[in-house]
């Protein structure tokens, strides 16, 4: 007889069930995971809202990728890695009790961290956006939309030595960005007022790097008009929900850069995550407090309600078996 775990499919929109299925194995230069944890992303909320394109039922775990865990099994072929060992990993089918892994997207995770939950996914991409953010000490930094990403990417710019202008809908969330160590919040409610507060603080030469992080036309729109000439608008929002227009003309004028901060090369996404662990266990950059709700893997309906919906207090979700 196989052995079976738990994991969560999408039946439909806003719909899911927790089957039992059979424990999968490792092939070759492959592991198997015993999955201690999985951070929620953004990204699951139109699937599991349910548009056109979305087939159900979802595979077995499908969607949860910001999962951790240790080794359970090792395939054929794979080195440097034995049963025990705590990783961080990038795979796809992390909402169930085990998950596997291509060796080779995995990060181990040192003693510092034992106990501690490690979403790596999404930590290494915020690492990933500062680095190709290019922020410098000195430099004026507008980071719009303090969410996770947002307020990770705020501490690392004031580590730099940058002026972080935070700018964003809640108090709690501006708040949260002076906790990461930002130097000027502002609401984020009109735009025009937004324009003319970042000019008086920047004496109208406004942000030499402006790091959008909502991932919607609004946010895009005001970040283009709060980086100056021949600086950089970095796009850190993960923009799903259809085509975006922007202001060309303007950003022809500025002469500015734009960078898509989102890494799609294995080999750098794994930089972000072992730079993110480095970071964390060295006692640099603590993220305890951006883990605000968890769930039970059987209240995963609830924890991507609330992704979406973001109740009083939210920043990160995190299942966790």
């Amino acid at each position: 007889m196989s052995e079976t775990m738990k994991a969560a499919v999408l039946i439909g929109p806003r719909q899911f069930a927790i089957r039992e299925v059979d424990v999968p194995r490792p092939g070759e230069g492959e592991v198997r995971l015993k999955l201690e944890g999985c951070g929620v992303c953004a990204s699951n909320v139109p699937p599991w809202d349910g548009p056109e394109w979305m087939e159900y039922p979802t595979p077995p775990g499908d969607l949860g990728h910001e999962g951790w865990g240790v080794i359970e099994e090792v395939g054929p072929g794979v080195t440097g890695l034995s049963a025990g060992d705590r990783v961080a990993a990038l795979s796809g089918r992390s909402y169930a009790e085990r998950d596997i892994a291509e060796a080779g997207r995995l990060v181990k995770l040192p003693p510092e961290l034992d106990g501690q939950p490690f979403p790596g996914e999404p930590l290494g991409c915020a690492f990933n956006i500062f680095r190709r953010s290019d922020i410098q000490a000195g430099q004026a930094v507008a980071i719009i939309g303090i969410g996770f990403l947002g307020a990770v990417v705020t501490h690392l710019a004031s580590k730099a030595g940058a002026r972080v202008i935070a700018i964003s809908r809640r108090q709690e969330s501006l708040d949260l960005a002076r906790h990461y160590g930002a130097a000027e919040t502002i609401v984020m409610d009109d735009h025009y007022t937004i324009i003319e507060q970042v000019k008086a603080l920047t004496g109208e030469d406004m942000c030499e790097r402006v790091v959008e992080c909502v991932g919607k036309q609004w946010p895009l729109d005001l970040a283009g008009e709060l980086v100056g000439f021949g600086g950089r608008l970095v796009v850190a929002g993960y923009h799903q929900d259809g085509p975006r227009q922007v202001n060309m003309q303007m950003w022809n004028w500025k002469g500015i850069d734009v960078i898509n901060a989102h890494e799609r090369d294995e080999a750098v996404q794994l930089q972000g995550v072992q730079e993110a662990v480095d970071a964390v266990a060295g006692g640099i950059f603590d993220p305890a407090p951006l883990y605000t709700h968890t769930y039970r893997l059987d209240q995963l309906d609830e924890a991507l309600d609330a992704t979406r919906d973001k109740p009083q207090g939210f920043v990160k979700a995190l299942v966790t078996y």
